[in-house]
């Protein structure tokens, strides 16, 4: 089974489309506070059960597969042909969207990981010596930027691999041409 750029497209696509509803549906299910139950100097916060920390670190998770795909799926040589990275990068509108791309990954990354790594710490640090803790959570509304995030990356790494694919074609008609040119008729 070779890979096409279709099967790449798909990949990233799908894989970001993931992270984005994991992200989502991780969000929806944040508890909004825990319960506080109070103890001799100590206030301990009991949190419902939720999914929301798998989801959250399975939405990351799918973000990085997502992002390692569209970075793969550039460089990657198709029907066997490889072109230098030094002609993908001499498009403008590639290096703008292939900086973009990285540029959200990280930016959802980081709105992603964010609040998982809060809550979890939240459930796991659930002592508190202020009697008047009201058993926080993360914040809310950052698992779902960073979903929306999550899949805007998608959508820019797989516009950078429709203007690499461009920038491809170009590259091998530019080769193509260049050896036909010098090809001399027989009898000169």
């Amino acid at each position: 089974m070779a890979v096409t750029i279709k099967r790449a497209a798909l990949i990233v696509a799908g894989l970001g489309v993931l992270s984005f509803i994991l992200g989502v549906i991780a969000e929806n299910k944040k508890p909004e506070a825990g319960t506080p139950i109070p103890g001799k100097g100590v206030v301990i916060c009991k949190y419902p059960r939720d999914p929301s920390l798998a989801l959250g670190y399975l939405s990351v998770a799918f973000l990085m597969l997502s992002t390692i795909a569209g970075y793969w799926s550039l460089f990657y040589p198709y029907k066997g042909k490889s072109v230098p990275h030094s002609v993908l990068f001499q498009s403008a509108s590639f290096f703008v969207f292939f900086n973009i791309a990285l540029f959200t990954s990280g930016v959802a990354a980081t709105l992603l990981l964010w609040p998982t790594i809060t809550e979890h710490l939240h459930l796991i640090r659930n002592v508190h010596h202020n009697p008047t803790t009201t058993c926080p959570t993360a914040k809310t509304g950052l698992l779902g930027g960073g979903a929306f995030v999550s899949l805007d990356s998608a959508l820019f790494w797989l516009l950078a691999l429709m203007l690499a694919d461009n920038a491809r074609h170009d590259h091998f008609y530019d080769v193509e041409k260049h050896s036909k040119a010098q090809v001399l008729p027989d009898g000169c």
